[in-house]
């Protein structure tokens, strides 16, 4: 794979990722007010987790617990910070089946919050939160040699495709500082200006 970008049919290839065209074309900006976290909340599973980040959630419980609420507390403390999934991958703990990450608080509006990311901003640790959920609407995918880097479309963002269609912002641009965290500046600059031809050649 040449370290340089180019452009083939459904994906664009930067050095060891494929990146779906959706990544470029699709819009998205998050919008707390009306879909109140639900990606904290909804579906069968937990934050995916690299095995990096295990470890990282382990050394990182106590100075989380004290924004985390009493069961998500009592969720870690019976099952561990991460389970495994019925696909075999680590996720973070649940606190029921298909209820929300027990690393979830609500605000006075009950709009689901992070518990890591709240103890990140108030400066007591030095992670923001797991990959997967600064990530999200992008979904990686571990190929053999190559990382596949996919929008994952929900229902339950419709209210962030409306405010980034309003506000004209393409996924990849809102995800600007999580795709930096996971790939580094110069292959966020890489995207960027195949973004650029891809579009340019669309018209």
């Amino acid at each position: 794979m040449p370290a340089y970008p180019y452009l083939c049919l459904r994906m664009i290839a930067i050095d060891n990722t494929l990146i779906s065209e959706d990544v470029i074309d699709k819009k998205f900006v998050c919008d707390l007010q009306a879909c109140k976290g639900a990606c904290c909340v909804a579906g069968d599973s937990g934050a995916p987790l690299d095995k990096d980040e295990l470890k990282i959630l382990d050394k990182v419980l106590d100075k989380v617990k004290p924004y985390m609420v009493p069961k998500g507390i009592k969720a870690v403390e019976k099952h561990g910070t991460y389970v495994v999934d019925e696909d075999g991958d680590y996720t973070t703990t649940l606190v029921s089946p298909k209820a929300e990450c027990a690393f979830v608080y609500f605000d006075e509006k009950k709009t689901a919050l992070c518990a890591i990311e709240k103890a990140y901003l108030e400066g007591k640790i030095d992670w923001k939160k797991p990959i997967s959920c600064h990530l999200y609407p992008i979904r990686i995918t571990q190929l053999k040699s190559h990382e596949a880097v996919n929008y994952d479309k929900w229902d339950i963002c419709k209210p962030a495709c409306a405010c980034g269609k309003k506000l004209d912002v393409p996924v990849y641009k809102f995800l600007k500082e999580p795709l930096i965290r996971k790939y580094g500046k110069e292959w966020f600059k890489k995207l960027d200006k195949s973004a650029q031809l891809y579009l340019k050649a669309k018209v």
